[in-house]
């Protein structure tokens, strides 16, 4: 008995995902956080509704009164996961599949909001150097989630690049191990894992 206490104190609940502008990312995110409540139908089609004229069966309207507090959790996650600012630009938010739609529509395969995430992404790969009391693996995922976040905006960086990169911008107590890693290994080669 204690120990399924205890296991029940080890499983932490997922943390909603925030909406950082980069759309394609934050849906897969949101999607699996849906689906893995069984929310996701609503977001595909939506709350049932009652043809007009007829009269409800008892069974329908306990469906559907089901799926109107299935849409409430759901909004509640999506404004949680939403900037104010951009909840205020969504006009039409009576159901979780209104307000998912109009993401969808505002920032879904925009050309020119990919083009400025993309401009932004560049400087910071450009510009991005190890400070000094980061950790290697901290910089490694540093550099390769920018190389995917620009990925996603249309922008494939090539491995030797990142591996180059990377090489570059240690903070110097490691140039010893770029040198070594240099002069006995092929760095066209090496893989980034390998790296």
């Amino acid at each position: 008995m204690a120990e399924s206490s205890s296991t029940n104190e080890k499983f932490v609940q997922p943390a909603i995902p925030r909406f950082d502008g980069f759309y394609e990312h934050w849906e897969k995110l949101m999607e699996n956080f849906l689906r893995a409540k069984e929310y996701w139908t609503l977001i595909v089609k939506g709350l049932d509704t009652v043809p007009e004229g007829t009269q409800p069966k008892e069974t329908q309207m306990t469906v559907i009164e089901e799926q109107q507090l299935k849409d409430m959790k759901i909004k509640n996650y999506l404004y949680q996961a939403i900037d104010r600012e951009i909840v205020e630009t969504i006009l039409n938010d009576d159901t979780s599949k209104q307000i998912w739609d109009s993401m969808k529509q505002k920032f879904k395969g925009s050309t020119r909001v990919k083009k400025a995430q993309l401009q932004t992404l560049k400087s910071e790969f450009e510009i991005l150097k190890m400070k000094e009391g980061e950790s290697v693996n901290a910089y490694f995922g540093k550099t390769l989630s920018i190389a995917k976040q620009m990925k996603a905006c249309g922008k494939t960086i090539q491995e030797r690049d990142i591996k180059g990169k990377i090489l570059r911008s240690l903070v110097p107590k490691f140039n010893y191990v770029v040198c070594s890693i240099e002069e006995f290994n092929n760095v066209d080669t090496v893989t980034v894992d390998e790296l």
